[in-house]
């Protein structure tokens, strides 16, 4: 059993390191761009939700693939597996000419929500309205990175996702400050959306070329008629089905960290950029943890398919295991490491003293952080929707519950209006105000991933009682 883990989840872990390595590559290239380096970092944060608001309602397109074809896997359904990827793998393409086509006015009612300086609103426009040409294949990669994960491939999505780091990271910085001699201007801030553009679309080339080659035989086996039933009937009410509970699931999650970064920004830009290079460092973890829990979703699946129980309560046992170990280590790290970090990402020494402030949030955030992303993947193997579902709005409304208790409290000991976001923070440095109002954020943050943590795992109990 360790062997399967670890055979499923270390090439998952290399390929999850590089997702975030791309966004902090991003942000590494447009503190360096020179200017006000807090608004560059705060317009891509800003841009970077918007584009979390939109591909977060699709997040079912892995989750929901990856549960269903690793549960097709363990029967032995080579025709389920080639319908599963073909509907999701549409969808995806559909959604994101979709997405492509609502740019404009998703663009307005997204800012009437998420308030910043007018400098950050420009240039997170600018970043929006040319990553958003990559959607469709965004989209249709979450199908097929879902998919061969339920094939109990955890090497052919890593390849995917390492593609996507090179050629982003190469593009982006070639882009962003130019390369003279081979006549490549620069194209500054611009040149970050393009690389990602260009990374997106490589790698569904790359994902596309797999199927062509190492799965052509599930094709080959599945005839015509057997494609076109994945689109009617019976398949596509359980599709939507059980995707409609991860649909309300992702946008319980967009509640969370797109509501971190609105409330953020109100604070000013100094706190928007500091917030971000938090939430970038301890999500930088759970892609380790994701690796452990990607192998568990590959293994549920197949051992739910193949109606083994046994081996269910192992995995979920020795996946845990693995997945805490990797936490004890970042805690450890994360109190080490934090502030060279920050100075990696930007030379702002005013924005450097701010996140120093938050250090003790990074560290604590693997201890409740791996359990919470564990028993997703878990869940998802043995498409449990419901109580995933269940646990997304319990943990949207605690976390509402702490945030307005805590805010409304430093308010009243202020002199302010309860429920006001308090004073204007003006330019140059954040004041205490500000300060304690990112710690009570940073609170209802943490107390989201309690929540998870307690529902999912008393769930699970019961169920095995």
């Amino acid at each position: 059993m360790d062997r399967e883990i670890l055979r499923l989840a270390l090439p998952s872990i290399l390929a999850n390191i590089s997702i975030p390595l791309v966004g902090m590559v991003d942000m590494a290239v447009a503190g360096h761009l020179g200017g006000a380096s807090a608004a560059l970092i705060g317009a891509l944060t800003v841009g970077s939700t918007l584009f979390d608001l939109l591909y977060w309602n699709f997040a079912f397109l892995r989750a929901g693939t990856g549960g269903t074809t690793a549960q097709a896997f363990g029967r032995g359904d080579t025709s389920g597996q080639a319908g599963i990827l073909a509907r999701a793998a549409v969808t995806g393409l559909l959604a994101g000419l979709l997405l492509v086509a609502i740019r404009l006015p998703f663009l307005k009612l997204a800012f009437a929500v998420v308030h910043c300086t007018p400098e950050v609103r420009e240039l997170a426009t600018r970043y929006f309205m040319m990553r958003i040409w990559a959607a469709p294949a965004a989209l249709s990669l979450m199908a097929f990175k879902g998919w061969f994960i339920g094939m109990q491939d955890s090497v052919s999505p890593m390849a995917a996702d390492l593609i996507v780091f090179f050629v982003n990271t190469s593009a982006s910085i070639c882009l962003a400050f130019g390369v003279p001699a081979i006549g490549i201007p620069a194209m500054g801030f611009d040149g970050i959306a393009a690389g990602t553009i260009m990374a997106q679309y490589t790698a569904l080339a790359f994902s596309l070329a797999v199927i062509a080659v190492k799965y052509r035989k599930v094709f080959k086996e599945t005839d015509r008629e057997t494609i076109r039933n994945a689109f009617s009937g019976s398949g596509m009410r359980e599709f939507f089905s059980m995707n409609g509970d991860l649909l309300v699931r992702s946008l319980c999650f967009l509640v969370i960290y797109t509501g971190f970064t609105a409330i953020s920004a109100r604070y000013g830009d100094v706190l928007l950029a500091s917030g971000a290079l938090i939430m970038k460092i301890m999500m930088f973890f759970s892609y380790f943890t994701d690796g452990f829990a990607y192998a568990g979703e590959a293994l549920t699946g197949r051992f739910t398919g193949e109606r083994r129980p046994g081996m269910v309560n192992m995995t979920v046992r020795n996946v845990f295991i693995w997945s805490m170990s990797i936490a004890a280590v970042f805690m450890i790290l994360n109190a080490c490491l934090s502030i060279p970090m920050f100075r990696i990402f930007t030379p702002d020494t005013t924005v450097i003293a701010a996140s120093r402030r938050f250090v003790p949030w990074i560290v604590l955030m693997p201890l409740l952080g791996c359990p919470a992303f564990t028993w997703d993947g878990i869940y998802v193997g043995a498409t449990l929707t419901r109580p995933l579902r269940n646990s997304s709005l319990y943990f949207v409304l605690f976390s509402v519950i702490v945030w307005i208790a805590g805010i409304s409290i430093l308010n009243t000991a202020s002199g302010l209006p309860a429920l006001s976001f308090g004073p204007d923070p003006g330019p140059g440095a954040p004041g205490r105000y500000g300060f304690a109002a990112m710690h009570i954020l940073f609170t209802a943050y943490m107390a989201h991933l309690l929540v998870r943590c307690i529902y999912l795992t008393v769930y699970w109990r019961k169920r095995r009682m």
